[in-house]
């Protein structure tokens, strides 16, 4: 049967090493090994690496069999796993990165702390990547040179991808596979994994309130109040005697304990309950703007794209 040679079956590698997280392994793995061509046939070929090849034990105990990284790959991706503080203590695999884009490597990516890996070997300078939220702060302060945004499922810049942990790396394969193969062979590759149809890059993590976990009952006092009230103006003044602090001293004790401004806050937890109602069904965008606190509908769309990176009505189509 002749094949279009934009289908030819691609070849991903999966770079492990001791401690690596299995589920950061068997995740993207099977989003691959379930994609299909149009005629039934597989579209990817996995192969799981390591640097010398051989057993592999992840941090579960679980040990794999390796081969060493092939000559050529249509795309690498580091798994997640345990890391150090310092950088020396890093899997030592610059060389094997370097090698695969001299081979024609066409992407490199990472699950959740693989992107300490890329990092190390400088594919992150200067470019946007994401890992788990647990080890944001540790991965921009090891390297500052990335643009670690921390708050994203996944992210994409240029030919580097990078994602959160676990399922995040479902996220990842599902939007490697529709970047080459298009909506319909990822939608089918989800069905298949029985998991929401891609989560766009830009969605939050977890959610607003869990991300903003303060150290006082005051402040989580205010956030509930924030939650429950989105339809209502919520001004510094109101928040600040929820709190029962002067407005300036609110501000600065609701930014020193959530990491974010109240007007920060509230355009977030606007926006999580908004895309809520949005992805759910055919429920007017003006409507929703309105009735979560949003003074007009392009306000709301505003907002949506400094969060998720989307407007409401391309998330809308993305969850249909």
């Amino acid at each position: 049967m002749s094949i279009d040679p934009a289908l030819a079956i691609r070849h991903i590698g999966f770079f492990v090493y001791p401690g690596f997280q299995i589920q950061d392994l068997s995740g993207p793995l099977a989003a691959f090994e379930l994609a299909e061509l149009d005629a039934g046939i597989k579209a990817y070929r996995c192969h799981v690496v390591s640097q010398a090849g051989g057993e592999i034990a992840s941090s579960g105990g679980l040990k794999v069999i390796t081969d060493s990284i092939p000559s050529t790959l249509d795309t690498l991706l580091v798994v997640g796993g345990e890391i150090s503080d310092d950088p020396a203590g890093l899997p030592a695999i610059t060389g094997h990165l370097a090698a695969a884009q001299e081979n024609g490597t066409r992407r490199i990516g990472s699950v959740c702390t693989g992107a300490f890996i890329l990092a190390k070997a400088g594919l992150l300078d200067g470019r946007c990547a994401t890992t788990h939220w647990k080890h944001s702060r540790q991965l921009q302060r090891m390297f500052p040179k990335a643009r670690v945004q921390s708050d994203r499922i996944f992210a994409k810049d240029g030919h580097i991808w990078t994602s959160a942990g676990v399922t995040a790396g479902i996220d990842l394969a599902l939007a490697l596979i529709e970047e080459d193969l298009g909506h319909a062979a990822s939608h089918a590759v989800a069905q298949a994994l029985v998991v929401y149809h891609r989560r766009p890059g830009g969605q939050s993590q977890f959610s607003a309130l869990a991300d903003m976990e303060p150290e006082s009952d005051r402040i989580r006092e205010v956030l509930t109040y924030m939650r429950e009230h989105l339809n209502e103006p919520l001004s510094t003044e109101t928040l600040a005697s929820v709190a029962c602090l002067s407005p300036r001293q609110f501000g600065r004790t609701f930014l020193a304990e959530t990491g974010e401004t109240p007007a920060k806050a509230v355009e977030r937890l606007r926006v999580e309950v908004a895309r809520q109602r949005v992805e759910r069904g055919a429920e007017p965008i003006e409507l929703i703007a309105y009735s979560v606190g949003f003074a007009d509908p392009e306000r709301m769309r505003r907002a949506f794209i400094r969060v998720t990176g989307h407007p409401p009505q391309s998330l809308r189509r993305m969850a249909a």
